[in-house]
C-alpha cells in the first residue's frame, strides 16, 4: 500500500530519529554533512540526497596510502517514471559503512571509497522498465573524490550507487544511480 506524502515524511523523520538516537545519546557529532544530486537508469530520472557521516577512529597505512572508515546515514528522494505514465517520488534511507583509501601516505587530497550497507524505501520501486521485489535492499557504493580548502574541509566526489536485494526477494533487477556530492567536514 503506497504511503501518502504526510505518512512518507513521518516515516523518514521517525526512521532518521531512530537511527540517529544512538549517536546523539553518546554525544557523537557527525564528522561531515553532505548533499548529493544526480540521476539513475531505467526510469529513475532525478535524485537528491542529504546525509551525515561519522568517522571511525581506525586508520591503517597500507599500499602507499592510508585506509580509514566512516558510517553514513543518508536520505534520498528519487523521481521515477510511473507505470501508466507520469512520475512518482520515492524516499530511500540508507545506512552504509564506507572504507576510504587516501593516496600519498594519507596526505593526498585525492581518495577512493566504497561501502555496502542497508537501505529501505517507502515502497517497492516500480517503473515501466523494472519492478523491485522488496522495499528493503542493499546499497553498494563506489566513489572517487578530492578534498580542498585551507583545512581540506570541503569535498567533491563522483559516486555510483547500486541498489538491489541480493536475490532475497524476486524480482531483483536492481537499479543504479550516479551522484555528484559536496561534503562539508567539521
Amino acid at each position: 500500500m503506497p504511503f501518502t506524502s504526510p505518512t512518507r515524511l513521518l516515516l523518514v523523520a521517525a526512521t532518521s530519529a531512530v537511527l540517529a538516537a544512538p549517536a546523539a545519546a553518546q554525544g557523537l557529532r557527525p564528522s561531515a554533512a553532505f548533499f548529493q544530486t544526480g540521476g539513475g537508469d531505467d526510469g529513475v530520472s532525478a535524485t537528491a540526497s542529504l546525509g551525515a557521516s561519522w568517522d571511525w577512529a581506525w586508520r591503517q597505512a597500507a599500499l602507499g596510502g592510508e585506509f580509514s572508515a566512516a558510517t553514513e546515514l543518508v536520505a534520498t528522494l528519487l523521481q521515477a517514471d510511473r507505470v501508466g505514465g507520469g512520475q512518482r517520488t520515492y524516499v530511500q534511507l540508507g545506512l552504509v559503512p564506507v572504507l576510504r583509501y587516501r593516496f600519498g601516505a594519507g596526505r593526498s587530497p585525492w581518495f577512493v571509497e566504497g561501502g555496502i550497507g542497508l537501505s529501505v524505501m517507502d515502497r517497492k520501486l516500480e517503473t515501466p522498465e523494472k519492478s523491485q521485489g522488496s522495499a528493503w535492499n542493499f546499497s553498494d557504493n563506489l566513489a572517487v573524490g578530492r578534498n580542498f580548502g585551507a583545512r581540506n574541509e570541503h569535498e567533491l566526489s563522483l559516486r555510483w550507487q547500486h541498489t538491489s536485494n541480493a536475490g532475497i526477494q524476486e524480482p531483483n533487477p536492481g537499479f543504479d544511480m550516479f551522484f555528484v556530492r559536496y561534503a562539508a567536514r567539521f
